[in-house]
């Protein structure tokens, strides 16, 4: 019975650690969740438990029946890879998802902490993960980011804006351009710039947007940040 208690403990406190750190992924509405992070966490723990309780699994089995603990926390965080993988997905330029497989990682480690009973450690890998997922979202805010987009520029054929006078335009808009290419499209009619744009003021995107929208000679225009 004892050893029934001190399971349900164990297991317990993997599903509370990973239900809180869930909780926090669900509430900013990443796919990975609550559900998600608490299995993680609750089958990393049980995982573990297999090899804390291994001579009362299988009494009298003497060196016949070896578990390895290393083995099996090394065999749980290269399967949870596949699993961080799976919410980890590209739209366009940008990269997604890649905190909630981090999440999902930790998770997976603070239920082999529960497993095999170091409390202090898994609370305070909890607490900690806590921290860095929703408190340093504000700290990184704070933090001057440098941003970057793709920008398209149409213009009439017999109507081209000067390189230079388009780049002055970028700077005024606090923008560097870099990769910029050359496209003549419509059928001969347009002439296009294409350009990555890099920027570490915020709301650069947006008065580079309105200057293009107020400039007569700018047929068409896309910036599209990433």
């Amino acid at each position: 019975m004892n050893d029934l208690l001190a399971v349900a403990l164990h297991v317990g406190a993997a599903l509370a650690a990973g239900s809180a750190i869930g909780l926090e992924r669900t509430y900013h509405g990443r796919p990975a969740g609550f559900r998600t992070h608490a299995l993680v966490c609750v089958a990393s723990s049980v995982l573990m438990l297999v090899t804390v309780y291994a001579p009362r699994w299988f009494p009298g089995g003497g060196e016949a029946v070896q578990v390895d603990a290393t083995r099996m926390a090394q065999g749980i965080m290269t399967g949870i890879g596949f699993l961080g993988a799976g919410v980890i997905y590209r739209a366009g330029l940008s990269v997604h998802g890649l905190t909630t497989a981090a999440s999902i990682w930790i998770t997976a480690a603070i239920g082999i902490l529960a497993g095999i009973g170091l409390w202090v450690p898994g609370a305070l890998a909890t607490v900690v993960t806590l921290g860095v997922l929703s408190l340093f979202r504000y700290v990184e805010d704070l933090v001057p980011a440098t941003r970057f987009a793709r920008a398209t520029v149409h213009f009439d054929r017999d109507a081209v804006m000067p390189e230079g006078e388009l780049a002055g335009l970028l700077r005024q808009a606090g923008l560097s351009p870099s990769k910029l290419a050359y496209q003549v499209a419509d059928g001969g009619r347009r002439f296009v710039y294409s350009m990555t744009l890099e920027t570490v003021r915020p709301g650069a995107f947006a008065d580079l947007s309105a200057r293009l929208a107020a400039n007569p000679a700018v047929r068409e225009f896309e910036v599209a940040p990433y």
